[in-house]
């Protein structure tokens, strides 16, 4: 059990039966599985339109428009390195949670186990999860509006028009300041032509997706759009103590919109959406049992000695005795208004309020009671406001400024229900934590302010210089306490020592942190020919620190310790952007080099049990990046994209250490992590997806697609333990369809298969108690059908 081997097929896992009238209900059109367009084309007319499919037909890339520098412009004409995902790949690749988009694009990872402890890194850099008192370093747009939890964006997508990634350091155009990149999530906005849309997808495991969308004119200046969606599954990891399923649940929402145009220089755009979860996401298998040690394996003499049953993650099963499940509620408004302006500027207002709720049931792997419960809830709100003016082009300078503003308060509750063999489990005195109960708060409100600005000099008719700036003002004041510990055996010496150490009373008293954050960018760009661009970026990015919200979370005592210090990061990047072949081929490329000081990230304090932020001191992250679309012949359409990520400490010489140094009898209190590589980031990304339709002569068009991702082993935890590496794996997805058009609408059936060839691969690992590491299970194989009708 030292190792478990993640590499194991499971072709016997059972299928769940279906009922095929499920899959028939209502109107459908049928959309999954099948590859995307490219993260560089988009069809320009709505998939319900002949238009977009002599389009489709032309043997041609569309151009693809994107608002990155805050203005509509071609993707290929913006110098710098994005991935755009139209609304429609994602809908036929079946990519719905924002946890797959790292199958679609390069140099992207999410590191998911539920809403809370979840996060997305660019390039390798951004892995901090439950981060209650930190943003992250990877900023998550949605309509404009910055999200100041990872967590918030883990909901289902639906009804988007497009989605993309910029890479680098950002601020000097978005609202809140980023040190690794931007994900900006752009939804359908309210249409004065009638539209709707229903789609129902049933798959093994009893998965049940529902969504749906209408949208049309109220009246000549007013507009709505109403989305919904309802996604049921029974989940894939099954419990050995009771024979349920777990890893499945419900999430619900949906989104509403008005929009209001009395005339061509002005409209104003009202969104409200609500998002729940009830679900056991998150269930970790145990990965591995970590070091035998002069004979012992400490994780596996604990559980057996406290009664446990172990069994092999790498089978798809747990052994728990208690609840695992989490609930989230969470939504939010915006209103984003556009003006006109005499001679062709543009001014935009956006403002938002947004809630996000959490709470947690977690069982502590073993089918004996070391925990009855134990987790962190989470009560956030946030508000924002942004305000940016827009010149005309067309002449020699134009420019970008704007101003932001974004606060926010947030509220924790760590609980830790200690049960009958916590002391076994825990390695502390008899009577110590036996039945103990101990609870802790945490308080944080940000309140951030910003300018920036950029412009652009057309020095020729060629040649384009690029400068931005940013200055951000950012205050956090916090506070930190645990009640004293209530409940178990009254205990002296050793047992009391330890029950005071781990679940004591605490008060850190008030906590403040003052930040001024500058950026920066240049850019030079020039086009060799019409379908060539070059350019070159030097960048510079800072983002606020943060507090740990929890007691015991620090390496060290005192309260100042509490604080993280600001992250820094240098980016200097050399790219082009062609379209070649009667623009048949478009290829893509760039270099990157990022130094980064003080990188914040996400560590284990073994002594305390419990997860903690902190500066791991400076990390490099260097590589290249190609991405390209071709379409050889009509109706073939290939996609390719890749990255060769470099990602390690310069610096970081009081790190955690990994149990096999840290159980040893006489181990250093930190260990010297210079030169390894960063927690979560593969070295080698590849994802390549096709897609060949065809038309018969009565109308109808079959496809076929096929999509395959490859990622290189990667570091599972940072402190970079033998036992907890994550494996390479390659996941393959296929489908096959018919669409054709009636009354006036149009329907598609796929039958679609993710991870056809059953691969067992772990996405994310975690560190657990006693040296031990559990692991997140990737999807698998999974058979399911999709319809949907447009109209």
């Amino acid at each position: 059990m030292t190792s478990p081997n993640p590499a194991v097929h499971h072709p016997s896992r059972r299928l769940k039966r279906l009922p095929l009238a499920l899959l028939l209900a209502g109107s459908a059109s049928w959309s999954l599985g099948h590859a995307a367009e490219s993260e560089t084309l988009q069809e320009a007319a709505p998939a319900t339109s002949s238009t977009s499919k002599a389009k489709a037909d032309s043997g041609r890339l569309e151009t693809v428009t994107v608002t990155a520098r805050r203005r509509e412009e071609s993707s290929q004409s913006v110098p710098t390195p994005i991935s755009v995902v139209s609304g429609q790949a994602l809908e036929s690749q079946r990519v719905y949670r924002i946890q797959d988009l790292q199958q679609l694009v390069p140099s992207v990872n999410v590191a998911y186990m539920h809403a809370r402890q979840s996060s997305v890194s660019i390039r390798g850099l951004g892995n901090n999860p439950a981060s209650d008192g930190l943003e992250g370093s990877v900023g998550l747009y949605i309509d404009n509006v910055y999200l100041g939890r990872p967590g918030m964006a883990v909901f289902d997508l639906m009804d988007i028009e497009q989605l993309e990634v910029l890479r680098g350091p950002q601020g000097t155009l978005f609202g809140k300041n980023t040190t690794a990149g931007v994900i900006n999530i752009n939804t359908r906005a309210p249409s004065f032509t009638p539209e709707r849309s229903i789609e129902a997808s049933v798959g093994e495991d009893g998965y049940f997706q529902t969504k749906g969308s209408i949208s049309g004119p109220i009246n000549d200046q007013l507009a709505g759009r109403l989305s919904v969606y309802r996604t049921r599954s029974d989940g894939d990891i099954r419990n050995e103590y009771d024979g349920h399923d777990l890893n499945g649940g419900a999430r619900d929402g949906f989104r509403a919109q008005l929009l209001f145009k009395p005339n061509e220089n002005f409209n104003l755009r009202w969104i409200g959406d609500y998002n729940e979860e009830d679900s056991s996401a998150g269930t970790r298998v145990l990965y591995s049992t970590g070091p035998t040690i002069n004979g012992v394996n400490l994780y596996q003499s604990r559980a057996t000695a406290a009664g446990a049953t172990l069994v092999n993650g790498a089978d798809r099963k747990v052994n728990l005795n208690g609840q695992q499940r989490v609930t989230v509620f969470q939504g939010g408004n915006s209103l984003e208004a556009n003006w006109t302006l005499p001679n062709d500027f543009t001014l935009t207002s956006v403002s938002s309020y947004r809630w996000w709720n959490f709470t947690p049931r977690n069982d502590d792997g073993l089918n004996t009671t070391a925990y009855y419960n134990a987790g962190v809830s989470v009560e956030d709100k946030q508000w924002s406001q942004e305000i940016r003016l827009a010149s005309p082009t067309g002449g020699f300078f134009d420019y970008v400024l704007g101003a932001y503003y974004f606060g926010s308060k947030l509220d924790n509750k760590s609980f830790n229900y200690y049960g009958p063999q916590a002391d076994i489990w825990n390695g502390t005195a008899t009577g110590a934590l036996n039945n103990v109960t101990s609870i802790g708060n945490g308080h944080i409100e940000t309140d951030s302010f910003a300018l920036f600005a950029q412009g652009t000099w057309h020095l020729t008719e060629r040649l384009d210089f690029t400068a931005g700036l940013r200055g951000s003002y950012e205050e956090k004041s916090a506070w930190v306490s645990r009640d004293a510990p209530i409940g178990g055996d009254a205990v002296t010496g050793a047992a009391a020592n330890a029950r005071r150490a781990r679940a004591g009373a605490y008060d850190s008293g008030n906590l403040s942190q003052y930040s001024t954050s500058p950026s920066g960018l240049l850019n030079l760009s020039y086009r060799f020919t019409d379908d060539l661009l070059g350019y070159a970026t030097l960048s510079h990015g800072e983002k606020s620190g943060g507090v740990n919200l929890a007691v015991g979370s620090a390496p060290t005592a005192g309260a100042d310790s509490l604080l993280i210090g600001t992250e820094r990061a240098n980016n200097a990047e050399l790219g082009f952007k062609s379209t070649l072949w009667d623009k048949r081929l478009q290829l893509n490329a760039n270099l990157f080099w990022t130094q980064v000081n003080g990188y914040q990230t996400n560590a284990y304090d073994d002594a305390n049990r419990v997860q903690y932020l902190t500066n791991a001191g400076s990390v490099r992250s260097r590589g290249v990046e190609v991405e390209s679309t071709l379409i050889p012949v009509r109706g073939l359409t290939l996609n390719l994209n890749g990255s060769y990520n470099d990602v390690r400490y310069l610096s970081y010489k009081d790190a955690p250490c990994p149990p096999e140094v840290s159980l040893r009898p006489g181990a250093p209190a930190s260990c010297d992590l210079t030169g390894h590589q960063v927690v979560g980031a593969s070295k080698w990304i590849a994802n390549a997806n096709g897609e060949y339709k065809w038309n018969l002569d009565n109308g109808l068009e079959p496809y076929v697609t096929a999509s395959y991702a490859f990622r290189s082993k990667a570091v599972g935890t940072v402190e970079d333990s033998a036992y907890g590496q994550i494996p390479s794996y390659a996941v393959v997805n296929l489908s096959t369809g018919l669409r054709g058009d009636f009354n006036q609408g149009q329907w598609d059936v796929s039958l679609w298969l993710k991870n056809a060839f059953d691969k067992t691969y772990y996405t994310t690992l975690w560190t657990a108690s006693n040296g031990g590491y559990e692991g997140l299970l990737g999807t698998p194989r999974t058979l399911g059908v999709t319809g949907r009708y447009d109209f």
